[in-house]
């Protein structure tokens, strides 16, 4: 009899696990077809967010970007400001109430003319003064001629009339001390009043008011002006240059100011001053001018836009400014692709020019067509 080797039992789950590994080995590997065969891959083209259609395209018309030979120029805002060398506050140097008003604001006064009267504490105080130091005037005069009588008959010693002499030379100075402050405070010592007559001491226009009838009226110290009063015959324009464009401005250049209320006038400045110092939170400089203002038609706080003009020129592309949309930070155009079909192409937009073209330094080619109007055909993209 055979001797065999004995099995070796094996336990029941060991036996599925063999089984499942030897299964997974001989299975063939599957292949994804999706994966594999390219024609099976479907790429969507991305789309083109520049490319828009219209509905009547022959609704927006066309213009062509031309050459033209402009002056350089420098467009700012400014504003017009009263010539502080021709501007006078109108102050009281005392205290009181104001009983009467004759002048208002924006009115045109001549040098001289009345324009409030006030009731002064601080006159009346001084004109108390002024009548004391008159009475002990008035008393040292009577003691100096007795002691001068008494002296001329041996009756008093010599010191006795030196000191009457100058009690009566110290009180005259008191009178004359009293009388000069009646004089500052606005009085007069021939008119003893405590009403202050307050007159406008230049010829021009009311531009400030800071007081009304029964108002109360303190001394210079920290208190607006009454009034202020300006001569507006000529005045400033003041703008802000940004230290960029500083090179393009010149004391005594001259530029073209049109006011926001009257466009179609412009006028006639002159650069007077160029400040030396710097805005550091805008970066600009303070760029004064003067002009003529005979007509009175500029008047202070009224916006305006300054050109300076150089005196060379050059050749720039330039559309009308209504073709360009300013759209996220950046400036665009609309080019026509035939049909009803545009191409929002992005530019780089330059100065305003004075008839209403703006400059267009690059992006566009002489001859290129663009939509005249961009805003409008824009809106009607977003309407479809």
């Amino acid at each position: 009899m055979k001797n065999l080797v004995p099995l070796r039992k094996w336990p029941a789950p060991a036996v599925c696990l063999l089984g499942l590994v030897w299964a997974g080995c001989q299975r063939e590997p599957r292949v994804n077809a999706s994966a594999s065969d390219p024609a099976a891959v479907k790429i969507e083209p991305a789309p083109d967010f520049n490319s828009v259609e219209v509905d009547h395209a022959e609704r927006f018309p066309l213009v062509m970007v031309e050459a033209r030979n402009t002056r350089n120029e420098l467009m700012v805002n400014g504003a017009v400001a009263p010539d502080v060398s021709r501007t006078v506050p109108v102050n009281s140097l005392s205290g009181g109430r104001v009983i009467d008003i004759r002048a208002r604001l924006g009115d045109d006064v001549t040098k001289g003319q009345l324009l409030l009267r006030i009731h002064s504490t601080d006159l009346a105080a001084a004109i108390a003064e002024y009548q004391k130091a008159r009475a002990d005037e008035l008393l040292a005069r009577k003691s100096l001629e007795r002691a001068q009588l008494l002296f001329s008959h041996g009756a008093t010693a010599q010191k006795d009339f030196e000191q009457a002499e100058d009690t009566q030379q110290k009180a005259k100075v008191d009178v004359e001390t009293a009388a000069e402050r009646i004089r500052i405070l606005g009085g007069s010592e021939d008119h003893l009043s405590p009403v202050i007559e307050v007159k406008a001491p230049v010829t021009g226009t009311i531009i400030e008011q800071n007081t009304a009838a029964g108002a109360g009226v303190k001394s210079l110290d920290n208190s607006p002006n009454l009034f202020t009063i300006a001569d507006l015959s000529h005045v400033w324009v003041l703008c802000d240059v940004y230290e960029n464009n500083l090179g393009q401005v010149h004391w005594g250049d001259f530029a073209e100011v049109r006011l926001n209320a009257y466009p179609d006038r412009p006028l006639r400045g002159r650069v007077s001053n160029i400040s030396r110092v710097l805005d550091p939170a805008t970066r600009t400089a303070k760029v004064r001018l003067e002009l003529d203002n005979a007509t009175g038609l500029l008047r202070p706080g009224m916006f305006a836009t300054v050109t300076f003009l150089s005196q060379g020129s050059q050749t720039r592309l330039a559309i009308p400014a209504t073709a360009v949309l300013r759209l996220h930070d950046k400036d665009w155009v609309f080019r026509p692709e035939g049909g009803s079909k545009f191409r929002r192409t992005e530019v780089q937009a330059g100065p305003m020019m004075r008839d209403g073209w703006q400059q267009i330094p690059s992006g566009l080619e002489p001859g290129d067509q663009v939509v005249a109007n961009a805003l409008q055909l824009s809106s009607a993209v977003e309407q479809k």
